[in-house]
């Protein structure tokens, strides 16, 4: 019998969380070598460029010295060049691969994780503490860099101030709310405006370019019948089979930061009697919940909707658009990974 989601219930010690702060499975062995630019857009082969650069940077800085002295304007000299470095684009253009293979470049020690793993960090261990620890690295990467919750928002642009200040290098992509320019996403600008203090620190890269995910590939498999959902699940070993309301009541008690503990070790993830988000709250955790299975390469069997119309047209019309059209993009990859095993 295959085991379900919803009888798992994650926790992650202080020491975890910290020892969680690395690139997850999917970007564990990319690099710079085997990002493939599309000739077509220019700016990802300079994008290439500017972060292989941004490493070899922190690869010339003084190496950390001792905490008290880096919390206190001690640590590390900063190399020639600006101490963060912004990717900036949209979804399916590399810039998780770009970030993961700058944190591989870079000296260690180094952290790596997304802004709702940060904050829970901050909340976790308290401000001071999670000052102290993170600043002992030389390099900060944040994945999925959010503006959604201004407060939140504000607490880790206070965070980055005070590591960047004990000599710690921030390089992060974008997550932002669209529908604020024409092009659908905050500008570079309105990041740096948030972190304020900060934008004379950061360069910003532009990525370009359509979703690789899907060029010239079909689309997702539809969703399969009862009986070859439920055969799947019980051929496969470490496969879960949850229905999709449970799924979606689990995640609700569960903070983001835990989704990724929570799949940790699933090799096929089945979803029975999926339909469209009844709301944006359930809406915002599945994007999320299907941000860790890609980030674990989990592939994604379901029955009843279809993947693509998990997120309904108002809810693509909103403010969180690229974060639904992204999550959909993911979720397609997984559903063919699965049919492609099968």
């Amino acid at each position: 019998m295959p085991a379900h989601l919803t009888d798992r219930q994650p926790e992650l010690g202080a020491d975890e969380l910290i020892a969680a702060l690395v690139p997850p499975p999917r970007f564990d062995a990319v690099r710079f070598a085997t990002y493939v630019p599309n000739p077509d857009e220019p700016s990802q082969a300079q994008a290439v460029e500017s972060c292989s650069a941004f490493a070899a940077r922190i690869e010339k800085a003084a190496p950390k010295k001792s905490k008290l002295r880096s919390l206190f304007g001690g640590g590390s000299a900063p190399a020639p060049g600006k101490q963060g470095l912004y990717l900036d684009g949209g979804f399916g253009v590399g810039k998780t691969h770009l970030l993961a293979s700058t944190w591989h470049d870079a000296p260690s020690p180094k952290a790596y994780g997304t802004f709702v793993e940060l904050t829970h960090l901050v909340g976790a261990l308290g401000f001071g503490e999670a000052v102290r620890r993170l600043s002992e690295h030389r390099l900060l990467a944040i994945d999925e860099f959010e503006l959604d919750d201004p407060g939140d928002t504000m607490l880790v642009t206070r965070l980055l101030r005070e590591l960047t200040d004990a000599g710690v290098y921030v390089a992060a992509t974008s997550n932002t709310l669209p529908d604020k320019l024409g092009e659908g996403r905050f500008a570079a600008e309105d990041f740096l405006r948030e972190i304020q203090s900060l934008s004379s620190r950061f360069s910003v890269v532009r990525v370009d370019g359509p979703d690789y995910r899907h060029r010239g590939l079909p689309d997702a498999p539809p969703p399969v019948d009862e009986e070859t959902l439920l055969a799947s699940a019980d051929s496969r070993e470490g496969a879960t089979l949850d229905d999709f309301d449970a799924l979606c009541e689990h995640l609700a008690k569960l903070h983001p930061s835990r989704y990724g503990r929570l799949v940790d070790g699933v090799s096929v993830v089945h979803i029975r009697g999926v339909r469209p988000a009844p709301d944006q709250n359930v809406a915002l955790r599945l994007v999320a919940f299907a941000d860790r299975l890609y980030d674990r390469a989990i592939p994604v069997v379901v029955s009843g909707g279809s993947l693509g119309e998990l997120f309904t047209e108002e809810m693509l019309q909103g403010g969180y658009r690229k974060k639904y059209l992204r999550a959909v993009s993911r979720l397609t990859a997984l559903a063919r990974d699965a049919a492609s095993v099968s």
